[in-house]
């Protein structure tokens, strides 16, 4: 090989050559071209977009950034960032394909998570189950109108959850296939909550359901916090074993918090642990990203019914609260049935500033706090489920 030669290859390889591919022969179909062309510069500006919104408008940034910043690394072309043999490949492989990084992450939330207002009003118990019903609807959507299998219309139904690492858990049990679509709209969906979940909010109350003023709460004591998540854990052991891995993380963080005895332990999963963990899961979700696997008809219906899964849960928790309010004498705010997704702690931050919105004397995030950790406990329910009767 002569010099010349070896600036021809080098010139080659460069990204301004290969950022757009040669037309497939293959490819009859002219916007399936179209992307095979130009995915990588579409993804490109698809992934800018959302590290503006996790920078600019601080949309669940923690998850965003990484996310967004990996899906710019698996476009980049000829790298093969995002390959088997890859970096973020490798990452993924072990982290997701696997299942290890959603519990580990279910264990920080648990250390993170204070069940107290759950346990002071255990009525927003249902809340966080009627907010499930997003999961099935999709499921049915999924199975009935789009012709996916019963366990790839259980994997896509569970983004209903607002839960990534529970979607990402079912999924690589279920339709490893379509884990990375299915990682990529519950991570997108859930940094979204602030933009998905306040239109459906107001157009499913009125101004004066919206102003309610909710009572404080009672007082938690210390023995009620350390028994409720072992007795959640038996429960789940007794009726629901499928959902242990998930349940059994979550209780086991929330124990070490509540007891008192294990401070070192508790700080490491609400902190040091998470964070990395978070970081790696990120830019692996983003791994998937990358145009030839992302802009597919398969994914785009995966995407969809992602958000009207998300956004039926949603509303099943607002009408949830406005049905429980004809039979109350004490009214609940239905803004805080919103929260009954699994979206910690966004979702009950949301139904905070909504209910701010229409009365600025109405503080409703504690009480929103009890349907947000029972939608946590609901859709690993959900999930042992789908587990239990689609994956046996």
């Amino acid at each position: 090989m002569n010099l010349a030669d070896g600036f021809l290859n080098l010139w080659n390889s460069t990204g301004i050559m290969n950022f757009v591919k040669a037309p497939d022969p293959n490819i009859t179909n002219g916007i399936e071209q179209f992307l095979h062309q130009f995915g990588s510069p579409i993804m490109i500006l698809v992934c800018l977009a959302l590290l503006w919104l996790g920078i600019k408008k601080q949309y669940e940034p923690l998850l965003l950034v990484p996310i967004a910043f990996g899906g710019l690394l698996s476009n980049i072309p000829v790298a093969d960032i995002a390959g088997p043999n890859g970096f973020l490949g490798i990452v993924y492989e072990i982290g997701i394909h696997k299942g290890l990084f959603p519990l580990i992450i279910f264990m920080g939330v648990g250390a993170m998570t204070d069940f107290g207002p759950l346990i002071a009003n255990p009525k927003t118990l249902l809340l966080g189950g009627a907010a499930q019903f997003g999961i099935f609807g999709a499921l049915l959507m999924a199975l009935c109108i789009f012709g996916f299998s019963i366990p790839q219309a259980a994997s896509i139904g569970i983004i209903g959850g607002a839960d990534g690492p529970t979607s990402i858990f079912v999924t690589s049990k279920l339709a490893p296939e379509l884990l990375g679509a299915i990682a990529v709209a519950a991570y997108s969906y859930m940094a979204l909550v602030p933009v998905i979940q306040p239109p459906i909010m107001k157009a499913l109350t009125t101004k004066a359901e919206r102003e309610i003023k909710m009572t404080q709460l009672r007082n938690v004591t210390k023995r009620e916090k350390i028994v409720f998540p072992i007795t959640v854990l038996i429960l789940c052991a007794i009726l629901l074993p499928d959902a242990c891995p998930l349940v059994g993380m979550l209780t086991f963080g929330n124990l070490c918090k509540e007891c008192g005895v294990v401070d070192r332990l508790s700080d490491t999963m609400q902190n040091a642990l998470i964070n990395i963990v978070t970081i790696f899961l990120g830019l692996s979700v983003g791994s998937k990203l990358s145009a030839d696997q992302f802009l597919t008809v398969q994914t785009i219906f995966i995407m969809f019914l992602g958000v009207v899964a998300f956004s039926v849960a949603t509303a099943g928790g607002v009408l949830m609260a406005k049905f429980m309010n004809l039979f109350l004498k004490e009214k609940i705010n239905p803004l805080i049935g919103s929260a009954g997704v699994s979206a910690v702690p966004m979702a009950a931050r949301v139904a905070n500033k909504v209910g701010l919105e229409a009365n600025p004397q109405n503080f409703l995030l504690m009480h929103a706090m009890g349907p947000n950790v029972a939608g946590v406990i609901g859709s690993a329910v959900a999930a042992g489920v789908l587990l239990a009767t689609c994956g046996h």
